[in-house]
């Protein structure tokens, strides 16, 4: 089936990609509270079972409880930091705060997703952008998506 990027906290950030490295799918969920999140990753992961591969964009307790639910499925789970995949997909000059960084993530994130001949949305919350770039991370570094097609190329 494919990859799931996850921009963690408790407003989660989701994208799902396939093995030809097209984006599936991407949302924004608020989960509100911790007992929430947990329940709402289990359910996910559950709904998602030919997932092969989890890619985690953060860290501390919610990247705990999502590396949980991924390996009780018995999915690898790789967790990178934002840094990570802006260090590839955004200039140094996109980089140089947190909120223009998102701010080019979403621009970048809008490409993926025409790109993926998805529908463009009409508002993307900056952690469903993330998750997108996330997700592009992890399919280039799987090798599922071996170079950024001209579309996506900067």
């Amino acid at each position: 089936m494919g990859l799931l990027a996850v921009d963690l906290g408790l407003r989660t950030g989701l994208a799902l990609y396939g093995r030809d490295g097209r984006l599936v799918w991407h949302r924004s969920h608020n989960f509100g509270s911790q007992a929430r999140l947990r329940r709402g990753a289990h359910g996910l992961l559950h709904e998602l079972p030919a997932l092969e591969l989890l890619v985690l964009e953060g860290g501390g307790s919610i990247a705990a409880l999502w590396a949980r639910e991924g390996q009780k499925r018995g999915l690898p789970v790789q967790t990178i930091s934002a840094e990570t995949w802006r260090e590839l997909f955004l200039l140094p000059r996109e980089q140089t705060s947190g909120a223009r960084a998102k701010r080019f993530a979403g621009d970048m994130a809008r490409k993926v997703i025409s790109w993926s001949g998805l529908p463009g949305p009409t508002a993307l919350r900056h952690d469903a952008a993330e998750a997108v770039m996330a997700g592009l991370w992890g399919v280039q570094n799987v090798g599922w998506l071996p170079s950024l097609p001209p579309e996506l190329r900067r």
